[in-house]
């Protein structure tokens, strides 16, 4: 008894140490992506350059697969240019690895699992900074190192535990100027140009698509998953993969979003969504390393890494379903804005919906409510959640005071609400 407890002592601190070593690796990757040296790693700068030879050098150190011919230390790069001028023309890359499937037949089947690389650099007028009037590095550690530091790590873990598919590892250029990289893969892919190697014929060949973007803010063990209603056993495998994980998933069927997967769904093939969800440092120069939960990390790592184990190993190829856009926050559905991001996850387990981002200077932050307040009413009616919280904003009308009640750590509160007029998109 006393060695068969040993033993099992023992299994759990090689477990343990293993997480830690994996926790650290993603930590270490997300600091230098991050990093002031790297600048903010915007398109076709020194930073970009940087960023991308890092990222080559962890998948050459696994041998994977390169995909451009003839080029031994350039072949992970997918080189694109864009820009509506001359003058404004940037060239920069996709990078591509390919790990090839173990069945032969289902290896001619490649799932694409990627992140974005890319960020705003030093930001400023129209780079989609937050704080446009402030210059200096937005470093990016949640958007997207994080995602990036989980890949890396989840192509390591199938270059040992070989699957029956393919697996494409992509991390895409220039996604913050409008998703141009994974854009210029699938336009790559439609037809053979002498010089790809190692990928599927053309995107045909693509039968499914994990994305992952701010993975590095987890909390309350929640993160929002998308695209579950694209093929028909996706959500079945998020719902398996959280209950092996013990996360907590919240489903939406489409595949649309401002991120990479959406230029996969708008090709008919099948994606899934991973995200944490936003914060108050999101396109500011304060996402920075120490802001990220690598506890929530390593979840989310085994969280894809069995959703992926699954996608990459099901006997039948993955059927598309087209699902119609759920997005109901589009401004132009309403004629008020409260000025605040909403729990989208449902990670709160408290009754209500939680205000995860409330916005300087807008109504809700003017009135008293901060980020983290769960709101339990507005304007006298419950909210509960999401479909609660739209239903009661289509209601109401600008330049009009309703109640909003809040609960702050133990504390109900009740604000009163001066509601702004909605801008029209």
């Amino acid at each position: 008894m006393k060695k068969r407890n040993l033993i099992f002592t023992l299994a759990i601190a090689l477990v343990l140490t293993a997480h830690a070593q994996k926790q650290e690796d993603m930590r270490q990757a997300v600091e230098y992506l991050a990093s002031q040296e790297l600048g903010g790693r915007y398109p076709a700068t020194i930073g970009d350059t940087l960023a991308s030879e890092f990222i080559v050098g962890k998948l050459r150190a696994l041998k994977l697969k390169p995909v451009v011919k003839g080029k031994k230390k350039t072949g992970y790069y997918h080189d694109f240019s864009y820009g509506k001028t001359k003058e404004q023309e940037r060239t920069t890359h996709n990078i591509i690895a390919v790990l090839p499937g173990k069945d032969k037949c289902l290896k001619n089947e490649y799932i694409v699992v990627g992140s974005h690389y890319d960020h705003l650099g030093l930001g400023g007028q129209n780079s989609g900074s937050r704080r446009p009037d402030t210059l200096g590095v937005h470093p990016g550690a949640d958007d997207n190192a994080s995602g990036d530091a989980v890949v890396l790590e989840l192509a390591k873990y199938f270059n040992k535990e070989r699957a029956k598919r393919s697996i494409i590892f992509a991390f895409f250029g220039a996604e913050e100027q409008g998703l141009i990289g994974s854009k210029q893969f699938l336009e790559w892919m439609k037809q053979d140009d002498g010089k790809r190697i190692n990928l599927p014929a053309d995107k045909k060949g693509i039968v499914a698509m994990v994305n992952l973007d701010m993975v590095g803010r987890m909390r309350d063990g929640a993160m929002s998953v998308s695209g579950t209603g694209t093929s028909s056993q996706f959500k079945a495998m998020a719902e398996k993969a959280a209950e092996q994980t013990n996360v907590q998933i919240s489903c939406t069927p489409d595949g649309y979003g401002p991120s990479d997967h959406a230029s996969f769904v708008a090709q008919e093939i099948p994606v899934l969504f991973l995200t944490t969800g936003g914060h108050m440092e999101y396109h500011t120069p304060d996402d920075v390393p120490s802001t990220l939960n690598y506890d929530g990390m390593q979840q989310t790592l085994d969280f894809t890494k069995s959703l992926m184990t699954q996608m990459a190993n099901m006997p039948t190829t993955p059927d598309y379903i087209s699902v119609p856009s759920t997005n109901k926050m589009k401004h132009g559905k309403f004629k008020v804005t409260l000025g605040l991001m909403p729990d989208v996850m449902g990670a709160s387990r408290i009754p209500g919906l939680r205000a995860d981002i409330v916005v300087a200077g807008k109504s809700a932050h003017n009135a008293g409510i901060r980020s983290g307040d769960v709101i339990q009413e507005i304007d006298g009616k419950p909210v509960t959640n999401m479909d609660d919280y739209m239903q009661r904003l289509s209601e109401l009308e600008p330049d009009t005071t309703i109640p909003v009640k809040v609960l702050r750590g133990e504390e109900t509160l009740t604000f009163q609400v001066h509601l702004m007029p909605a801008k029209k998109k």
